[in-house]
């Protein structure tokens, strides 16, 4: 059993390098240029994906750009109308205040207008009550006393006048 033959050991060693040329030329070539392919087609799927990862970050980076640039429009849009209600708010209280001292001051003027004539029409009133008590004394020449019951009586008698009137 472990004895060398010199024979079989040429004979198997042809065999097997007959066996290694014919496997080198006729099948590795195939069998390795399907390997090299199908490790070209893995290689281009893996370069393919980091393209597209690649592309997928910046896909991401712009859409989060986008959205930062969305979120400070809107709150420059808030902000704007914002100031523009505070602004329209101020407007309408000043105009109401405008209005409201507009109005106070008309109120005063008409007092004021009012209290002119009141005034003026008591004036002409005491003048005519001044007249009429001495036109009356002029008439009658009394005594004192006579003189102060007359134009207390003539007071009176235009105020029942005036009483009546209003």
């Amino acid at each position: 059993m472990f004895d060398i033959n010199l024979g079989l050991t040429v004979w198997t060693s042809f065999v097997f390098f007959a066996l290694l040329f014919i496997l080198w030329k006729y099948a590795w070539g195939p069998v390795l240029s399907a390997v090299e392919a199908r490790e070209n087609r893995i290689q281009d799927t893996l370069d393919k994906a980091a393209g597209e990862r690649e592309e997928a970050a910046k896909l991401l980076a712009e859409h989060r750009e986008q959205m930062a640039d969305a979120r400070r429009r809107a709150q420059q849009l808030i902000a704007e109308g914002r100031e523009a209600g505070e602004k329209l708010r101020q407007e309408i209280e000043e105009k109401a205040r405008a209005e409201g001292q507009a109005l106070i001051e008309r109120a005063r003027e008409a007092i004021e207008r009012e209290k002119e004539g009141a005034i003026q029409a008591l004036r002409q009133e005491a003048v005519d009550l001044a007249l009429a008590a001495t036109a009356k004394l002029l008439r009658e020449n009394l005594d004192e006393e006579r003189d102060r019951e007359l134009v207390m009586g003539y007071i009176e008698d235009l105020s029942k006048r005036a009483g009546a009137r209003a």
